[in-house]
């Protein structure tokens, strides 16, 4: 690396290194430095004398071939150039020596430089020294100092330190790096270790030529007694975080967020956090201070670029799931925005203060853990002490300042409800024993109430006139409103049940007595067209009851096991037709792999298409609906914020329009049965009613969101359904097992159309029918349109006249079409006692109501047709017909 050999050099022993000393004080903007006279500037002034010798030399010789007057004209010249070189020399227009009358100061200078430096060149030859490395390599007396390389590659860690800087200047970086020696440079110290700091520069000198040479300039000091001063200090800091490690107090600091960035080892005991494994900013204050004890500091007031320091009495949460109780001395400062800054806090267990508080100290503690709020009031009604309970339950109004301010606990309250406030203080006043407790609601939120209990402070104080109690009921508040609202559509959903059981009996007799009013007409008759708008209306009136029926989730459900994505894909068509429009844009987004449900794949389409309809009203100016599907883990159901919802898997259907939203007076209401916002004749009000109902009786939940002005979101969530292995997911069906083709449309006359006529023959039967029908009017009706196709019928009214027929008849009867509720024993009763007899006999049940109502009284194995009501003459003949036909 270094040459072994290289001279001691002094200052301006080298002219190149002069004008780098010269460019670098330049640059610096200081007086340049530099060496004395170097060899060259000798060499030029001894040319110059030997050329005017040479001259006065053959001037000598041949003066006598030149004339006088020449000779005497050359004389001059150079009397004239001599005298001018002088003037300029005395002038300092020119300069003998460039930098020599700078040779006095620049040895002394870098002689004096408190650090050693070495100057190399490029080939790593050693070209200057300075006085402080002869010092510290013990060569003060001009001796030829050893080279870097050769005093410090004697131990590893100083080699090792060279090679690193040396490679890096040969880079053209600058380096510095510092190293242990177990003697000093010098060997004048012993054994004794020393500390170094080598520093290495590179930088390329041009000289007068346009020769560039490369030099490195080294810098060693000894920082042992920095080193000293260094591990000193930090001896004294470990001194100091050892005390305050083990001071019997707790101590934290936290930053801007709230993040603690340290704590002591008596804290951390306290809360059970390991310190070795500690991370600064992995634990927040809010982690370990119960929520009480952080909306008390949240609402410290500091002003912006202040600092204020409060003492408050919190609970720190354990991790056995108990509190210790604790007094803070919490000292926090803001930014000019405000915000608090970074914190510093002490922690004293509150228990350790009992020898100097006593008693009282002890019911202060009780008076502060106390889950109730607990505020003193005087005369006035203003707060004269309060718990940390009461404070945090109106942070957002209340500070602790404000209660030595005299603010009144009227500011804190609904002004409708100041009034009795008002009247408990001065029952209070005058001694009164019982006050009734009474609800108040929030100053500046109406959905947090509270309920206050006032009762007269006797020895409390000369100023103290009452005690409040305040327990927040928000929770069971918004829990009453919800059953409430729930036993009301539970109660209505009973009424429309009884009432759409009872509406379908007579639609069934109007449908019937038509069809056969129709079958026996022509179409030239003039009575046939009012016929024909009977059975239109007598439709669209089973329309309306089927809504009802599935309000109060009484309907014919045919569930299956679906993927939803599927069922909502293939209604697209028909929402694109009911919703579509330039102004309308229906985008959908459905999430992949999402989860099977068990639905009725009919019905669900119905509930989509409804609602989509409704959004499309809801955006008169045209909008955005969007239809999307998700997959909801239990993990995720609290976040959805509904209450109702258990924590288990779900599917989650979204409806959601840029509409003009739904007021929040109006939104409790909408799935209320004949609640419209609509004009009158443009909505029966059961369209959402009924989506209630099918999402209800499907298991699933369904769950409003509107916001006036901005739109409305539907969220629809059906279960997940656990499909066993030899289980498929089936192709979305209607109610008659065919593949949907269209969506829910109010008085689809479609929906009680039978198979075609001409599909079957009808005629011609010659089978044996027992109809029971507690309705005179169905069973008289039904009766005679079944004669009319060849059947022989045998009535009864309820099910032991049944009983009594297929007695009287010996089981002489191939069918049995019986309704399902009647008096004195109902339908299954019916055929479990018909079955025991006769275990052949045929049944199909007719009813309003959904036939898994009725069929989980039944025996599993049981087998019966269902025709649900209200029915037509061609739908009671097929039901017949196609039982009959299974054999």
């Amino acid at each position: 690396m270094f040459r072994r050999g290289v001279l001691f050099l002094s200052a301006g022993a080298d002219d190149e290194v002069a004008m780098v000393l010269d460019r670098q004080s330049e640059k610096a903007g200081k007086p340049v430095v530099r060496g004395g006279p170097g060899a060259g500037v000798f060499a030029r002034l001894a040319l110059v004398l030997l050329i005017l010798a040479a001259i006065i030399t053959l001037g000598y010789q041949y003066r006598g071939y030149l004339p006088d007057d020449i000779l005497l004209a050359i004389l001059g010249l150079f009397a004239i150039l001599g005298v001018f070189f002088g003037l300029a020399v005395l002038t300092g227009l020119v300069q003998l020596f460039p930098g020599a009358r700078q040779n006095h100061f620049a040895g002394p200078f870098l002689d004096q430089y408190p650090e050693a430096v070495v100057i190399t060149d490029h080939r790593d030859r050693m070209v200057y020294a300075n006085a402080a490395y002869g010092r510290m390599t013990g060569n003060e007396g001009g001796g030829v100092p050893p080279s870097l390389e050769s005093l410090l590659s004697e131990e590893p860690e100083s080699s090792e330190v060279l090679y690193r800087l040396t490679q890096s200047v040969r880079a053209g970086k600058d380096g510095q790096e510092e190293f242990r020696l177990t003697r000093a440079l010098s060997g004048r110290d012993g054994d004794t270790a020393r500390w170094y700091r080598l520093s290495s520069r590179f930088f390329p000198v041009t000289d007068s030529r346009a020769h560039t040479r490369n030099y490195n300039i080294w810098q060693i000091c000894d920082i042992t007694e920095e080193r000293q001063e260094q591990e000193r200090y930090f001896k004294e800091l470990q001194k100091a975080i050892d005390y305050l490690d083990h001071a019997p107090v707790g101590f934290l600091t936290c930053d801007s967020d709230g993040k603690i960035r340290y704590l002591n080892a008596t804290l951390a005991s306290w809360i059970g956090i390991d310190l070795a494994g500690f991370v600064a900013g992995t634990v927040a204050l809010a982690d370990i201070v119960d929520g009480e004890g952080m909306t008390l500091l949240e609402t410290l007031g500091v002003e912006a670029g202040q600092r204020v320091t409060e003492t408050l009495d919190v609970s720190l949460r354990l991790p056995s799931g108990r509190h210790l109780p604790v007094t803070l001395l919490h000292d926090v400062t803001a930014d000019r925005d405000g915000r608090p800054a970074e914190s510093r806090t002490v922690i004293v267990k509150r228990e350790d203060s009992k020898g100097s508080g006593g008693a009282g100290a002890t019911q202060g503690h009780f008076f502060d853990d106390t889950p109730m709020a607990i505020a003193t009031l005087d005369r006035d009604g203003r707060l004269l002490t309060t718990n940390t309970r009461f404070l945090a339950m109106f942070a957002d109004l209340l500070k602790r300042e404000d209660i030595g301010r005299g603010a009144r606990i009227a500011s804190l309250i609904d002004e409708n409800d100041q009034t009795r406030v008002s009247e408990a203080l001065v029952a209070a006043a005058d001694g009164q024993g019982e006050i009734a407790p009474f609800e108040v609601r929030h100053a500046t939120d109406d959905g947090r109430h509270f309920r206050f209990f006032v009762h007269a402070a006797s020895g409390s104080g000369p100023d103290t006139v009452a005690l409040v109690y305040a327990i927040e009921i928000s929770e069971q508040k918004s829990l009453e409103a919800q059953m409430a609202r729930t036993q009301k559509l539970n109660a209505v959903a009973t009424l429309a049940g009884g009432i759409a059981h009872d509406f379908n009996n007579v639609l069934t007799a109007i449908l019937l007595s038509a069809d056969h009013l129709l079958l026996q007409s022509r179409a030239s008759d003039p009575e046939f067209a009012d016929l024909v708008e009977i059975k239109r209306n007598a439709n669209r009136a089973s329309g309306l009851v089927r809504q009802l029926l599935a309000f109060s989730r009484q309907q014919t459900m045919r569930a299956e096991v679906v993927d939803l994505n599927d069922v909502i894909g293939d209604n697209r068509m028909m929402i694109e037709r009911l919703t579509g429009g330039s102004d309308i844009r229906l985008t959908t987004d459905f999430a992949r792999e999402l989860w099977p449900v068990k639905a009725d794949p009919g019905q669900f389409g119905q509930v989509v298409t409804n609602l989509c309809v409704n959004a499309r009203d809801a955006m008169p100016g045209g909008g955005t609906l969007t239809i999307s599907t998700r997959n909801i883990a239990a993990g995720e159901v609290a976040a959805l914020g509904l209450r109702e919802v258990p924590e288990r898997d779900f599917v989650l259907v979204e409806v959601a329009d840029t509409g003009t939203g739904i007021a929040p007076e109006v939104l409790d209401k909408i799935f209320e049965p004949f609640f419209t916002t609509k004009d009158v004749g443009k909505g029966t009000g059961l369209g959402l009613a009924m989506v209630y109902g099918i999402v209800t009786q499907s298991g699933g939940f369904l769950h409003a969101i509107s916001e006036v002005g901005t739109g409305t979101r539907f969220l629809i969530l059906l279960p997940r359904h656990a499909r066993a292995a030899s289980e498929a997911v089936a192709a979305p069906k209607d109610h008659r097992g065919q593949p949907i083709a269209a969506a829910f449309s109010e008085g689809n006359e479609s929906d009680n159309e039978a198979p075609r006529e001409e599909d079957m023959d009808l005629t011609g039967q010659s089978a044996v029918v027992l109809l029971v029908e507690d309705e005179d009017a169905v069973r008289r009706s039904g009766k005679r349109m079944l004669e009319m196709r060849g059947f022989t019928v045998h009535e009864a009214d309820t099910g032991v006249h049944a009983l009594k027929i297929l007695e009287r008849l010996e089981g002489a009867v191939d069918i049995v079409v019986s309704d399902v509720v009647m008096p004195e024993m109902d339908g299954p009763t019916l055929l479990r006692e018909a079955r025991g007899q006769y275990p052949d006999l045929k049944f199909i049940f007719v009813s309003g109501y959904a036939d898994d109502a009725f069929a989980k009284n039944l025996p599993d194995d049981a087998k019966f047709g269902f025709l649900p009501k209200p029915y037509n003459l061609k739908q009671l003949v097929a039901a017949v017909w196609d039982m009959l036909r299974e054999g």
